[in-house]
């Protein structure tokens, strides 16, 4: 088993602001409130509420909103949905909220509307799931390639060289899906024996889910090796393979730990998972909201909040996200 390696901590990877932040200027409104020391209203928007995931991050910023005195309202479209996501920002930007924090399920679709809000003074960070086509002040989360690059690397030091693997999402065309795929291809392609049999589009119907990892599977019952990107079937995985006898035969290494992919990671159905302290993004970027609005602290381009290998020799020693 791989031991577990702490790769990052919370830290910050640009010691200079961007120019996005240094040209933003909070609008009239906000300031007067800001030196007023009125209680402010912050919204972090998730790109789905509905997701697993999910949980510790509405934790994280609700907590957050409780130690700073702040309004600290969790939301998204349930679901998934970008033109959901976009009209939700929309009517937060119209009641003229004190800053948004965004986790984007789509980069070209919100872009306009993240921009749309810094131009009216509202203070824009996201979280997460980066969007680096639009001007928002920074991006507080995990290092989404670099993610994707520990997922490829320790299903090779598990599998070895040779092989031939299938990845798995639950959306294929969000960009945290694109970011990790990308990494993930980036670490296997220094292994030439090592195949990519798919990239397998699952949804995010538990359902659909377990139906689209059977067809995957039985299609491909030559597989060495598994990667999942996201938090959902991840866990899916594991239940296949202990109730068809694959328990520990493939080397299955994914995202997250919810308290399901903890317990296949004890039973050795799942091998290892890259964690990325969802409670700290939620917390974080509510406190990075309140540095920008009370302090006029303007952020660096990326806190990062780190990417952590837990696998059987360690699992035992972390609590479910």
């Amino acid at each position: 088993m791989l031991r577990a390696t702490l790769f990052a901590g919370l830290a910050t990877l640009a010691l200079l602001v961007p120019a996005a932040a240094a040209d933003f200027t909070l609008s009239p409104a906000i300031k007067a409130r800001a030196e007023a020391k009125e209680k402010p209203t912050f919204v972090v928007s998730y790109h789905d509420p509905a997701l697993s995931v999910a949980v510790p991050m509405r934790t994280g910023a609700e907590a957050a909103g409780k130690e700073l005195n702040v309004n600290a309202l969790f939301t998204g479209p349930v679901g998934g949905g970008a033109e959901k996501q976009v009209a939700e920002l929309e009517n937060w930007i119209t009641k003229g909220v004190d800053g948004i924090a965004v986790s984007s399920s789509s980069t070209d679709a919100l872009a306009p509307v993240i921009n749309k809000a810094l131009a009216a003074g509202i203070p824009v960070v996201t979280f997460n799931t980066d969007n680096p086509a639009s001007q928002r002040l920074t991006f507080v989360g995990q290092d989404l390639v670099y993610s994707g690059v520990v997922m490829g690397e320790t299903l090779v030091k598990e599998m070895g060289e040779k092989g031939k693997i299938l990845i798995f999402t639950v959306d294929a065309a969000a960009q945290w899906s694109k970011d990790r795929e990308n990494g993930a291809r980036q670490a296997l392609a220094k292994h030439p024996d090592i195949a990519i049999a798919g990239l397998i589009n699952t949804t995010n119907e538990p359902q659909q889910i377990y139906a689209a990892i059977e067809n995957a599977v039985l299609a491909n019952p030559d597989i060495t090796g598994i990667i999942s990107l996201d938090c959902c079937s991840f866990p899916a995985i594991g239940q296949y393979l202990e109730r068809n006898g694959m328990a520990g035969k493939i080397p299955v290494v994914g995202s997250d730990l919810l308290p399901q992919t903890r317990e296949l990671i004890i039973s050795g159905a799942l091998t290892s998972t890259i964690t990325q302290n969802p409670q700290r993004q939620g917390h974080d970027a509510v406190v990075v909201l309140n540095e920008i609005y009370a302090e006029g602290k303007m952020p660096p381009s990326h806190t990062d909040t780190g990417v952590e290998v837990i696998d059987k020799s360690n699992v035992e020693k972390h609590q479910a996200e």
